[in-house]
């Protein structure tokens, strides 16, 4: 089913808007192709979509160069794809609005951060800015989703934080936990068994040759939490 999504234009730094019409299928790929994308503007490739869409690389290429005609992504057969300028705000708007309904699911309606995300999902294809402005203000303007990553402003500006990996940090400095790089359930059930949650403060007091693990004391008690659970952990970058 088609729904109305406002195309976002920047003119002098003043941001309007134009009436298109995309599917959530284009918003989630145009989502996709953004979250492995970076700065440096580095083509993503066919196979990484279709792995984190469930879908053939094949099905992914029509639906890029479908994009492509749209003039929402610059396709490069055989090496990738990035995201147009145009494209990229549409998937900047997206991105906002998922983080925004994950901050009221969990702040307003006691979800708990590991089973947020498909509901959001559902949620950030809703149309109406003005319910978003709204939502925004509601909220107090976060500038963090409950998983620590940022949430673009209305313009599509993202603040960004110096973070670490929790596996980059010495022993004998303490840190703060910022964000985590994975939202999968079970790994985020794991954090609360151990009382490790967002803005909690961590020493580390050992780095562990087995693993890479690390061992840590949280709330005064110690723990030690394998390498591949600390390279999933983003603390904010020691000074």
């Amino acid at each position: 089913m088609k729904v109305r999504y406002p195309c976002l234009i920047l003119t002098n730094l003043t941001i309007t808007t134009c009436n298109m019409r995309h599917t959530q299928t284009e918003e989630n790929y145009l989502k996709t192709i953004f979250h492995f994308s970076n700065a440096d503007g580095d083509l993503v490739s066919t196979n990484n979509i279709a792995n984190e869409l469930g879908t053939t690389p094949a099905s992914v290429t029509d639906m890029i160069k479908k994009l492509h005609e749209k003039d929402l992504v610059h396709y490069t057969p055989y090496k990738g794809v990035t995201l147009t300028k145009s494209g990229r705000k549409i998937a900047l708007d997206i991105v906002r609005k998922h983080r925004l309904w994950e901050v009221f699911l969990v702040q307003k309606l006691n979800f708990s951060w590991d089973n947020i995300h498909e509901v959001a999902e559902e949620l950030e294809h809703i149309e109406s800015q003005e319910l978003i402005r709204r939502l925004d203000a509601f909220l107090g303007f976060p500038r963090f989703d409950p998983h620590g990553d940022p949430i673009p402003n209305e313009e599509g500006v993202i603040m960004e934080r110096a973070t670490v990996c929790l596996s980059d940090v010495v022993a004998g400095q303490t840190v703060m936990l910022a964000g985590v790089q994975s939202t999968h359930p079970p790994f985020l059930q794991y954090l609360d068994k151990i009382n490790l949650g967002i803005g909690k403060k961590l020493t580390i007091t050992d780095n562990l040759p087995f693993d890479n693990a690390v061992q840590l004391e949280i709330d005064g008690k110690p723990i030690v939490i394998s390498g591949s659970i600390a390279e999933k952990l983003l603390v904010m970058k020691p000074s």
